[in-house]
């Protein structure tokens, strides 16, 4: 749907509300398309427009009769200048040793030379950034993959797994038996669906009795138990060894914004103000909805305010929430684009800027004010943080991930929007949405 069809479509506002119509005009003239909103970029003067190093102009390699030619170090840094002025003069005896030659020749190679030279540097500078990413990615890779977690005999020991991700190493030994000899070892691992192999496709056990997961789930949070026989001495009985791990899934806090707004209103018993709310609702709506944001009422409230030096006058006072939703499976847009945070902030800005256009259009209005208009300087936006549902922050319980969204533990539930995991002692599962 384009632009125009859309904003046409807001204007279409049922009857009833007398000032949907100024509030859709201020929709039309903020129109996403209207201009680009964007995080703050910010350039270095060097990307702002700085000459190429001698290569400030086509014809400046080879000057027109009767112009002098251009010095091929112009615009170059300090260091680079120095190498060219040097290619220059090298250039400039080699010619005058061969004999021939124009005398705007010379000066020309040498601009040519110094061109390729700075070329090849170039390249190698972009080989060097090249080759730094990649050895930061794999080493940040490599220590994930390379953490190893130790269990104890005296407590159960906390793991916390990234949803999607690989799990550290998990040992099957102490810290105390993990630098010894063990004769014999034999390791059996149980999880909360019973005994564990690597056939099962979602782990993987090695020789030595090391637990690894691959894109960890929601469902594979638990109590985890190995079982450890082994010997010191060969000649001694055996010894076993009981070790507990207690596995979480988490995620990283997702957030959106809380929306309140104050309006001057009808009489609140009034069906106009009801009229009014929804149809406010479908415009912001439709304002963010190429964003792949949308817009929820959470309440609306209608009360006397008594004003200074005035009587008394009713206001509804209405809360929304703004969120982004998932567009993983959205191939037609780049990366920084779809990503959510981006979408969000971009959707803060154009409800902003919708309130502050319907103040302007009215006060340039000469028609008196409607029964219901906006009232200046109330729109507040706050960031709020939340966690999906059956996952929650818990500092105190999880002092390893203080800000983390871990999975709720069995007693406890967060059925949606919540930072909490809430208690339940009916709930007998992690990651409970009810109770």
């Amino acid at each position: 749907m384009s632009q125009g069809q859309r904003w046409s479509e807001i204007k279409r506002v049922p009857p009833g509300s007398g000032t949907l119509l100024t509030a859709a005009a201020a929709a039309a003239d903020v129109s996403p398309g209207s201009e680009d909103v964007k995080a703050p970029r910010f350039l270095s003067p060097e990307r702002r427009g700085a000459p190429l190093c001698g290569r400030e102009s086509p014809s400046a390699d080879f000057p027109a009769p009767g112009r002098p030619a251009r010095n091929p170090a112009a615009g170059c840094p300090a260091g680079v200048a120095n190498g060219c002025r040097a290619a220059a003069r090298r250039a400039v005896a080699a010619q005058s040793a061969a004999g021939g030659g124009t005398r705007g020749r010379p000066r020309a190679t040498a601009a040519v030379m110094c061109g390729k030279g700075l070329l090849l540097l170039g390249l190698l500078i972009v080989l060097l950034q090249a080759v730094q990413a990649v050895q930061y990615s794999g080493s940040a890779e490599s220590g994930s993959n390379s953490l190893k977690i130790v269990g104890s005999i005296l407590f159960p020991v906390k793991v916390y797994v990234k949803l999607d991700h690989s799990s550290p190493h998990i040992l099957c030994v102490t810290n105390h038996l993990r630098n010894s000899e063990l004769i014999d070892p034999v390791f059996r691992w149980n999880g909360p669906g019973g005994y564990l192999s690597s056939e099962n496709s979602s782990v993987q056990i090695s020789p030595t009795g090391t637990l690894i997961f691959g894109h960890f789930r929601s469902d594979l949070s638990g109590v985890y138990t190995c079982s450890l026989v082994y010997k010191l001495i060969a000649a001694q009985p055996d010894k076993r060894l009981t070790i507990k791990y207690l596995i979480y899934a988490y995620s990283d806090p997702q957030y959106y914004y809380e929306l309140t707004v104050q309006y001057h209103a009808a009489p609140c018993n009034s069906f106009r103000n009801t009229s009014f709310g929804k149809a406010l609702l479908q415009i912001l709506s439709k304002l963010i909805a190429d964003l792949s944001c949308e817009v929820s009422l959470i309440k609306s409230e209608c009360h006397h305010v008594k004003m200074q030096r005035g009587g008394l006058q009713n206001e509804m006072f209405f809360t929304f929430s703004v969120t982004c939703l998932d567009t993983e499976n959205n191939k037609l847009c780049p990366q920084s684009a779809c990503d959510a945070p981006h979408r969000l902030y971009k959707a803060k800005d154009l409800i902003e800027r919708f309130f502050k256009k319907e103040v302007e259009i009215r006060e340039k209005s000469s028609e008196p004010l409607p029964e219901i208009y906006y009232i200046d300087g109330t729109l507040q936006m706050v960031r709020v943080d939340r966690c999906y549902p059956g996952y929650g922050v818990n500092a105190v319980r999880h002092p390893d991930c203080p800000e983390c969204c871990v999975i709720c533990s069995p007693r406890s539930y967060n059925p949606s929007n919540g930072i909490h995991c809430l208690q339940c002692d009916t709930s007998l599962i992690y990651g409970a949405t009810t109770c």
